[in-house]
C-alpha cells in the first residue's frame, strides 16, 4: 500500500468523522446533577466528533499527518477543510478548556486517549505545513503538558500494567507518550517511562501470543509491549541488546505458526467491539514491521507477506465501512504504512 495511493479517500474520511457530531461518547463521569450536559462541542471543544474524545485526537494527528506527508496527493479544497477544522478546534482557549477537564478527571482517557494526544502535539510542535501550525502547537501543548503531569502522577502508583488489547493497554498508551517525549525534549518523561517500563516488563518471558485475540481486542497485548520495549532500549541507546529481550518474550515471532501474523475475521462491522478487529490487523501490521530489524531473514519474509495481506483485507473498511470502522481506523492505517 503506498500512501499516495489512498491519501485523497483518508483525508476525505478524516473530514468527514470529525464534521459528525453523533453518535458521540463522551464517558464522562458525573460528579452531581448540575454535571450532566455531554454536549460534545462544550465539554471537548477540541476533540469532539468521531465518535469518541481519543478517536477525535488520532483523526486530527491523521489529519495533520496527511497533510505533512501527502499533500501532493490530496485536492486543495480538501486541504483547506483538513486546515480548517485544525484551525476551528487547536485554538488556546479551547486547549484551556481541555486541559482543566484532565486536571480534574485524572482518569480520563488514561493512557489511550492521553497517548495520542501527546503525538498531535509533538506532531504539530514539528510540523513545517504552514505558519498556522505554530497556533496549533501552542494550544495542543497546553494539552500535552496536562497529560504529562497526569503520567506522572500515575506511572508510580500501578503495580502491575494492564495487559488487554483495548484502550486501558498500559504499553501501547505509554508507547505513544514515549515518542511524543522524545519529540518534545521531555527528558523527564522518558526517563519515567523507561524506569517503570524495565519494571513492569523487564522479567516476561515466552509470552502465550497464541491465545490472543479476545473478541473484542483492537492491539495485541504481546507486540504492544514489544513495540515499546524496542523503543525504550532505543531512547537508551541500547537497541543493540533489544534483541535477545524479543527473544525471550516472543520467540515464536515470525516463525510460520506464529498467530500474529494472522488477519481476524470479523462477522458484524456495525458492531463497534468486533469492529475492532479490524484496527487489531492494522495494529498488527504496525507493529510487527516496526520489530523486523531484531528478526532473521525468513521471518521478515513471512511478516511483509502477511502484514500487506492484514492491510489489503481491511483496506475497504477503512473509508467504506460503517462508521463504527471509519471513525477510527485511518489513524492506523496511516501506522502500518509509515512502519
Amino acid at each position: 500500500m503506498i500512501l499516495d495511493d489512498y491519501a485523497q479517500s483518508w483525508a476525505r474520511t478524516i473530514i468527514d468523522g470529525l464534521n459528525r457530531p453523533f453518535p458521540w461518547g463522551s464517558a464522562h463521569q458525573s460528579s452531581g446533577p448540575d454535571d450532566v450536559d455531554v454536549t460534545p462541542w462544550r465539554l471537548h471543544p477540541c476533540f469532539h466528533g468521531c465518535l469518541d474524545w481519543h478517536s477525535s485526537a488520532h483523526m486530527q494527528w491523521s489529519a495533520l499527518t496527511l497533510i505533512e506527508r501527502a499533500h501532493q496527493a490530496i485536492d486543495r479544497a480538501t486541504i483547506d477543510e483538513l486546515t480548517g477544522i485544525l484551525d476551528a478546534r487547536l485554538t488556546d482557549a479551547n486547549a484551556h478548556v481541555e486541559a482543566e477537564y484532565l486536571r480534574t478527571h485524572r482518569g480520563y482517557e488514561r493512557p489511550y486517549g492521553w497517548g495520542w494526544a501527546a503525538l498531535l502535539s509533538a506532531t504539530c510542535a514539528a510540523s513545517t505545513v504552514s505558519t498556522r501550525h505554530l497556533e496549533w502547537a501552542s494550544a495542543t501543548a497546553i494539552i500535552g503538558r496536562q497529560v504529562f503531569d497526569n503520567l506522572l502522577t500515575w506511572l508510580p502508583t500501578m503495580t502491575f500494567p494492564v495487559r488487554t488489547g483495548t484502550h486501558d493497554n498500559t504499553a501501547f498508551g505509554i508507547g505513544l507518550c514515549l515518542d511524543a517525549a522524545r519529540s518534545l525534549e521531555r527528558r523527564d518523561i522518558v526517563e519515567a517511562i523507561i524506569e517503570h517500563s524495565h519494571r513492569f516488563f523487564d522479567a516476561d518471558v515466552n509470552y502465550p501470543s497464541s491465545w490472543e485475540p479476545s473478541g473484542n481486542d483492537f492491539l495485541s497485548a504481546a507486540l504492544s509491549e514489544a513495540h515499546l520495549m524496542a523503543r525504550v532500549y532505543d531512547a537508551e541507546g541500547r537497541s543493540d541488546e533489544f534483541g535477545a529481550w524479543l527473544h525471550a518474550f516472543l520467540p515464536h515471532l515470525g516463525h510460520a505458526d506464529d498467530t500474529l501474523l494472522d488477519v481476524p475475521e470479523v462477522t458484524d462491522g456495525t458492531d463497534g467491539k468486533l469492529a475492532h478487529l479490524y484496527g487489531l490487523s492494522l495494529s498488527r501490521a504496525w507493529q510487527l514491521r516496526a520489530l523486523t530489524t531484531w528478526l532473521d531473514d525468513d521471518a521478515r519474509r513471512r511478516i511483509e507477506t502477511a502484514t500487506q495481506r492484514q492491510i489489503s483485507k481491511v483496506a475497504a473498511q477503512i473509508t467504506d465501512g460503517d462508521f463504527m470502522a471509519t471513525h477510527w481506523l485511518v489513524s492506523f492505517a496511516l501506522q502500518a504504512v509509515m512502519a
